[in-house]
């Protein structure tokens, strides 16, 4: 199994600037595509931006220019830096990984992605 731990919400001014970390433990071999989703209250979860392993990033059309996803394999973390944030960003921030499939180095990895609890973002206008 993997756990992710977010961190680095908070509250901030439109046009002010965060970033966003997530660290993920257990069976990181396993680790794949990571990535950023954000639910906003009385809306679905919406993928904001991922990474896979090598490869490169994909966002929602809403945050492009703005935000940066970016990881750092060695100390098994993701980041998601955002700039230029708007009311509209206020949401529940979740970290994702998803696995590659089957079994490496004896490691059994996981069948179904793993989500941190969530981190709050809040921008005020």
């Amino acid at each position: 199994q993997v756990q992710l731990v977010e961190s680095g919400g908070g509250m901030v001014q439109a046009g002010g600037s965060l970033r966003l970390s997530c660290r993920a433990s257990g069976d990181t071999i396993c680790v794949s595509n990571m990535g950023w989703y954000r639910q906003a209250p009385g809306k679905e979860r919406e993928l904001v931006a991922e990474l896979p392993d090598g490869g490169r990033a994909d966002y929602a059309d809403s945050v492009k220019g703005r935000f940066a996803i970016s990881r750092d394999n060695a100390k098994n973390m993701v980041y998601l830096q955002m700039h230029s944030l708007k009311p509209e960003d206020t949401a529940v921030y979740y970290c994702n990984a998803e696995f590659t499939q089957g079994t490496i180095l004896s490691t059994v990895c996981p069948d179904e992605p793993s989500w941190g609890l969530g981190t709050q973002v809040t921008v005020s206008s």
